[in-house]
């Protein structure tokens, strides 16, 4: 009994990271403006790194140079991916964001077969090119044309998170990294840099913050809070209590978050032909993600290599 109620715990708290992904798109929508895109992720970086330092201070721990190198490195790639991602959320809708950046699982698993010359099935091509097929109906909503600016950017965001996922296995698979560690140095790097950027485009951090009224502030604390610092905590702590597998299906149930999310909170308006998106988007996610994880379990890899599903990328957003 007890066993169970520990796996039903940790079932529940991954949903819930799920669903919180799921909202960003729209919490960062409600939020974000073309022009204060590198403010808001400045702010959220420098509040969620030292949120993230604290806890590493209180552990009595210390970052090691591998750490503090790989860690930068990683955060310059992470920083694109937030980049691109917000951006293209000031340019599109929730639901649109949140499908179309599902993409990542099946970019991950191509990305590093081309790098490890691991081949891949053919049914998983076969997925890709339904999930690709639904991001074309979602983005046209019913109308043959080419996806807009947002969409694009978003896409150009899950090709980043898929590099940027390859880029943390290599990086890390033949040495001992402290994961807390590691996210800590990659936010303070985003930090960093989107400081940065906001002292050269649009608006800056200060004016940033003298806009968010109480219920923008309230909004933005939960993105920081709940949609960042929680999140990978909770992933941290679950994955050393269920398998893998269970992670990644769970936390894979983030783009239907996202389409519940935006359809029925932000009322974002889909024809038929964009709810076939979705649904395709789904399956072909889910079909790739299946048939990923039992081709890398059946196909040994190089010692010390360790590949996570693409299902469990998504730690830092």
């Amino acid at each position: 009994m007890t066993g169970l109620l520990t796996r039903f715990r940790v079932d529940l708290l991954l949903l819930l990271v799920a669903a919180a992904w799921g909202s960003t798109y729209l919490a960062a929508k409600e939020l974000v403006s073309p022009s204060a895109v590198a403010a808001l992720l400045a702010l959220r970086m420098l509040i969620a790194a030292a949120l993230m330092a604290a806890i590493v201070a209180a552990r009595r721990s210390r970052v090691t140079a591998p750490e503090l190198r790989v860690g930068a490195i990683l955060g310059v790639l992470l920083a694109a991916v937030f980049a691109f991602e917000t951006f293209g959320i000031a340019h599109t809708s929730a639901t649109n964001a949140g499908l179309i950046i599902s993409l990542t699982i099946v970019f991950t698993p191509v990305l590093d077969s081309l790098v490890s010359g691991r081949r891949l099935p053919a049914r998983f091509f076969l997925a890709a090119v339904v999930a690709v097929i639904g991001v074309a109906l979602l983005a046209g909503n019913g109308v043959l044309r080419p996806p807009n600016l947002g969409d694009l950017l978003v896409l150009v965001a899950a090709i980043a998170r898929a590099v940027h996922v390859t880029s943390m296995h290599r990086l890390s698979a033949d040495r001992p990294m402290d994961s807390l560690h590691l996210t800590t140095v990659q936010l303070a790097t985003c930090a960093a840099v989107f400081s940065a950027t906001s002292v050269l485009h649009g608006d800056s951090v200060p004016r940033f913050v003298s806009r968010l009224d109480p219920a923008r502030g309230l909004l933005f604390f939960y993105l920081v809070v709940v949609c960042t610092v929680f999140a990978f905590l909770v992933q941290t702590w679950a994955v050393r209590r269920t398998s893998p597998s269970r992670v990644s299906l769970l936390l894979g149930t983030e783009p239907i978050w996202a389409a519940i999310i935006g359809i029925g909170i932000a009322h974002d308006r889909l024809a038929l032909a964009g709810y076939c998106g979705i649904a395709l988007v789904l399956v072909g996610t889910a079909w790739g993600r299946s048939v990923e994880q039992s081709h890398r379990l059946a196909v040994p890899h190089p010692a010390g290599m360790k590949l996570v599903p693409a299902g469990e990328a998504r730690t830092y957003d």
